[in-house]
């Protein structure tokens, strides 16, 4: 399946829409999900409950059409919980696979910071790799596979800190924040008169989201931009601010967020404003403050917003 540029756009804007039906607040947030999903950048979102993380990634997986799964995490979750496990099959005489929730196109893990170290990283091979490992085989996960998880602020009552391994694996991170006065008003409407999920529409499928995964790595993008994505990456690891900087994948996701960017935006190239406005999604959560940042009250995104401020925009393309 082909997919010209101007197509593309247009489904990005489609699928934008149809997930807004259902979704009230910022369509700054609807658009980095939406990044997210054709980059092939898994998300992750921390907020506290009840702001429409779950309506989000619900209504995307419908408008985009892909198979969804969601996952509860909780503290006594295993990991065959999330990838599955073999069981005996008296019928058969033999010992058969029953797959897990994270076997889909689209998984939901919810909470994902209230499951322990252990059960978190069943999920590090499935977001990196598209598979999963059962028994010592290898089997692919469905393709597309896209993953959003969510996770309660550090400060909950049982909760376990992601390790910085497995937050390198999302390609972005946000929040969604309270909804406007306008935003919370239209909320109580809609629920009082229907359920937003049931006026999604459905306008891709896998295979459309897989052409447009191929489509977003042909948008052009030059040397000088490359070299801005590699100073904003490098600037992270000598900032005084931080303690641990970002690694090298961080500018490989930089730049692919850009691209979809560039392409939501109707254009086949790459500019300075795609890579500033992703910066701070793509790499706040990946950076470690320094003690006396922290002792501070700084943010991270702040910091990240500041380094990307100093570093001067290439001007040729």
């Amino acid at each position: 399946m082909n997919i010209e540029q101007a197509q593309a756009t247009a489904i990005m804007h489609d699928i934008e829409d149809a997930v807004l039906s259902a979704f009230v607040g910022d369509a700054s947030v609807v658009r980095l999900a939406l990044f997210g999903l054709f980059g092939a950048l898994h998300v992750l979102i921390e907020d506290i409950p009840g702001l429409g993380k779950t309506t989000l990634a619900l209504s995307l997986a419908r408008a985009a059409g892909l198979t969804f799964s969601r996952i509860q995490c909780t503290p006594d979750l295993l990991p065959a919980d999330v990838l599955g496990l073999s069981v005996w099959d008296s019928n058969q005489q033999k010992f058969v696979f029953k797959g897990g929730p994270i076997i889909a196109h689209f998984v939901l893990a919810d909470e994902l910071n209230r499951a322990s170290p252990r059960t978190q990283s069943a999920f590090l091979e499935a977001m990196q790799e598209g598979s999963i490992s059962i028994d010592g085989r290898t089997m692919p996960l469905p393709d597309p596979f896209f993953m959003i998880a969510t996770q309660n602020p550090q400060n909950f009552v049982g909760t376990f800190p992601l390790p910085e391994a497995e937050l390198d694996r999302f390609g972005l991170s946000f929040s969604i924040g309270y909804p406007s006065i306008d935003h919370e008003q239209l909320i109580l409407e809609r629920n009082e008169t229907a359920k937003p999920l049931g006026i999604v529409e459905t306008v891709a499928n896998p295979e459309t989201v897989t052409a447009m995964r191929t489509r977003v790595r042909s948008v052009h993008i030059s040397n000088s931009i490359r070299t801005y994505i590699m100073e904003i990456v490098r600037s992270t690891r000598t900032a005084a601010e931080i303690k641990l900087g970002a690694s090298p994948r961080a500018g490989i996701y930089l730049q692919q967020a850009a691209k979809v960017r560039a392409l939501y935006e109707g254009r086949t190239f790459v500019i300075p404003e795609d890579v500033e406005a992703l910066a701070r999604p793509t790499l706040a959560h990946r950076i470690v403050l320094a003690s006396q940042s922290r002792m501070a009250g700084k943010q991270a995104s702040a910091i990240v917003s500041e380094l990307v401020s100093r570093i001067r925009k290439p001007t040729g393309l």
